[in-house]
């Protein structure tokens, strides 16, 4: 493959694949709209309609996701902008005012968890439902969605990890990266002289797969599970595994001020453990009750 890339170009070199022309964004009457955010909103659209689905085999009435959805969408917003702040505050304490800008990304989606979990006790406190019941079915639409919307970040060009040569090295014009500050003096060390782009792991990709099969394992489980909140359980614990050993391939970590841990491979671990522990002391309850 060529050293010069166009900026709109991305590459596959190991699997031979050369795309030209990705777009990032396009303009309807005047105003520009990123992929970034169409491809979340379709990953939301698809996920709810998942839930809906989950709900119904559950016996469940359907009517309920997506009245909870309405809270969920914008809460989980929020809570993703304000953990990305929180934990990105340098870039936003000069210009508060860029906080309500979302044209140019910045969520978090541990962030966005948050938000929605919250909602979801608050929802069923209110209209006195089972939140772990509503939550089995709500979590297999949220992973569905974090699947796809990873992909957001495939035409963003960001959410990339450090250089590497494996079979899914994905390369990209420097010119087209979002932010240059995610780009390692590693990164910058492996490129080739005349070459204009970067050579790096599709962390995007690989957490995208990774939900996916999380996301059919959860569908396949569901009818099978011990209790209520025990699919809860496993994205919490599922999820948390995945984005531990996927953060700490990326480049543009969230750090705990003042220190160089990735708040979100703290979190997963720390979710992962928690799911566990909670699972086997659940378990040993619900047999201690069978065998008396």
């Amino acid at each position: 493959m060529q050293d010069v890339m166009n900026t709109t170009d991305i590459a596959f070199p190991n699997l031979k694949i050369y795309l030209e022309n990705v777009p990032n964004q396009f303009t309807i009457g005047g105003m520009d709209i990123y992929l970034y955010g169409v491809v979340i909103g379709i990953g939301l659209l698809l996920g709810l309609f998942m839930a809906e689905r989950a709900a119904k085999v559950c016996g469940m009435n359907p009517d309920e996701i997506w009245d909870f959805a309405i809270y969920a969408v914008i809460f989980s917003v929020l809570g993703a902008r304000i953990y990305y702040v929180v934990f990105q505050w340098s870039e936003f304490k000069g210009d508060l005012k860029s906080i309500v800008n979302l044209r140019q990304g910045g969520l978090a989606i541990y962030g966005a968890v948050i938000g929605a979990f919250l909602t979801l006790f608050i929802f069923c406190k209110i209209k006195k439902r089972n939140p772990f019941q509503l939550g089995d079915c709500g979590v297999q639409g949220l992973v569905l969605g974090q699947a796809i919307g990873r992909w957001g970040n495939f035409f963003g060009r960001e959410v990339f990890g450090e250089y590497t040569d494996n079979l899914f090295a994905m390369r990209i014009p420097i010119d087209a990266v979002r932010d240059t500050t995610d780009i390692t003096a590693n990164i910058s060390s492996h490129i080739p002289e005349g070459a204009n782009y970067i050579q790096v792991h599709p962390t995007f990709l690989y957490e995208s797969a990774l939900n996916l099969a999380l996301f059919f394992l959860m569908a396949w489980y569901h009818k099978r599970k011990k209790f209520n909140g025990e699919i809860c359980l496993l994205y919490l614990g599922g999820y948390g595994i995945i984005r531990f050993f996927v953060e700490g391939i990326r480049t543009d970590q969230l750090k705990i001020a003042g220190t160089n841990i990735a708040v979100s491979q703290m979190l997963g671990i720390g979710l992962f453990v928690l799911s566990l522990i909670l699972e086997i002391i659940i378990r040993l309850r619900l047999s201690k009750k069978t065998n008396k």
